[in-house]
């Protein structure tokens, strides 16, 4: 039962992404499978974040 419960909130979360990254799920879900690193201007790029802040 918790397995099937991991997949339906992993599928929840990835569903969320997709829709506020614009990345299709099929990336998303690919891409959440495994461990993915990614720099700040890539993850803007991605969708992730809105923009990086440089200087404080």
């Amino acid at each position: 039962i918790e397995a099937k419960e991991i997949l339906r909130i992993r599928h929840q979360l990835n569903s969320i992404y997709a829709k506020n990254t614009g990345q299709p799920l099929a990336k998303i879900e690919k891409d959440m499978d495994r461990d993915f690193f990614m720099s700040a201007e890539e993850a803007k790029e991605y969708g992730l974040i809105d923009r990086v802040i440089e200087e404080r």
